[in-house]
């Protein structure tokens, strides 16, 4: 799994925050992903790395600003249940 960390100027609100994940979402295919005005950063997961240039593109046609990405291999986490530990030996 690839987790890609985007750097965005121009977020202002929730409403930005839905635009940008749309505009993520129709661009690129995605496992997650969640943006954050206050902290101006956009968190993708994705299977496989992203087109960056793609990417950018995606993000700035509708008014903001990429100033970096970043991105880094994490490991896939098992989903357990409430249960799961009694049933893991």
């Amino acid at each position: 799994m690839i987790r890609t960390t985007v750097k965005i100027d121009g977020m202002m609100c929730g409403m930005c925050e839905s635009h940008v994940n749309d505009a993520v979402r129709r661009a690129i295919a995605v496992k997650k992903v969640s943006s954050s005005h206050s902290k101006g950063v956009t968190v993708i997961e994705s299977e496989d790395a992203i087109d960056r240039e793609k990417l950018r593109v995606a993000i700035e046609k509708d008014g903001y600003r990429v100033l970096e990405i970043t991105e880094e291999t994490v490991e896939k986490k098992e989903k357990k249940g409430l249960f799961a530990r009694f049933f893991l030996s």
